[in-house]
């Protein structure tokens, strides 16, 4: 092994140079952990004492909404109040080949030479949620380096795009006039995650109708005293027209996380499902190592002759796994 592959691997000193602003460090740690290296629990050890120290800002909402504009200028204005931003870019994957265009980190060249500033961007590799399975703890690399904030900017992927708000401590939920009804935008699940509206693109027609139909259906919620109700922003991210309402919602809903403790439950729940993760990635190759041999085929034989119903099938495989 040469010299410079073992300073590569050498955990304590990439997380050391990390500290210390190094994007060559941050990313061989981001690798590390999207490779699913096996030095990756050394680096979760690591970066361990450093955790919960950056406010973490989600961004989702259907392709086309301008997400990646609104990040570039959320950027921006972040980098104006003196904050080391870090960002994660979350871009598709081909179900064919498994390669991505990682395009958001294109649209994003104008802190590409700011030290103030990590861009990341991401494939989600097949992953449902719009997220990258190795995101939580791209997150953790990034707080480990610094980071005041990390903006978390999601595939894009609908309705179904409700992972995010597992992830960050406040979730931005973008639409735009004119691509489909308002209602329809903020169904299922998206109306419950999102903590912040944001209606970009707001020089457009329509714009009027969609933020009252978003604000009608905030309308409907129930909410008891003293509980966050959702704010609606309008901007024209392309002219970084209302950034600096997104930024002073952004940070209105930051103290009322810390007022109400729901920054800690949060950040606890967060950290809940991480291990959870973790544990069933650990019995999803322990699973495979079983259905190369001959137990699960066993069992499965059983279960499709009859002979064993599929719980009791579960629970001897269980029993193999432990």
């Amino acid at each position: 092994m040469t010299r410079s592959l073992r300073r590569s691997r050498d955990v304590p000193a990439l997380v050391e140079q990390a500290r210390t602003g190094d994007p060559r460090a941050v990313a061989r740690l981001i690798t590390l952990v999207e490779s699913g290296d096996e030095l990756l629990p050394e680096v979760a050890a690591a970066l361990a004492p450093h955790a919960g120290t950056a406010q973490v800002v989600g961004l989702t909402g259907s392709p086309g909404v301008g997400k990646s504009t609104t990040t570039n200028e959320l950027v921006r204005a972040l980098r104006a109040a003196g904050h080391r931003v870090g960002v994660l870019a979350v871009d598709p994957s081909s179900p064919f080949t498994g390669g991505a265009i990682l395009g958001d980190r294109v649209r994003m060249q104008d802190h590409a030479t700011d030290p103030g500033v990590y861009i990341r961007s991401m494939s989600s590799r097949g992953h449902l949620g719009g997220l990258a399975a190795a995101t939580p703890q791209a997150v953790r690399v990034l707080e480990g380096a610094g980071c005041d904030v990390v903006l978390v900017e999601t595939v894009g992927v609908g309705q179904a795009e409700v992972e995010i708000a597992s992830l960050a401590d406040t979730t931005l939920v973008l639409l735009a006039p004119g691509m489909g009804d308002a209602i329809q935008a903020v169904k299922a699940g998206i109306l419950e995650i999102a903590d912040i509206f944001v209606v970009n693109k707001a020089d457009r027609d329509g714009a009027d109708n969609t933020v009252r139909d978003i604000q009608g259906m905030i309308a409907l919620g129930e909410r008891g005293p003293g509980e966050w109700r959702p704010q609606v922003v309008r901007s024209v991210a392309s002219r970084a027209e209302g950034i600096v309402d997104i930024a002073a919602a952004i940070d209105k809903h930051r103290r009322w996380l810390v007022d109400h403790g729901e920054l800690r439950r949060r950040r606890e729940a967060r950290a809940a499902a991480e291990v959870e993760a973790i544990v069933l990635g650990v019995l999803r190759e322990r699973m495979a190592s079983l259905r190369d041999g001959t137990a699960l085929g066993t069992l499965a034989a059983k279960v499709a002759d009859g002979s064993m119903d599929p719980y009791a099938a579960s629970r001897e495989l269980l029993a193999a796994i432990g």
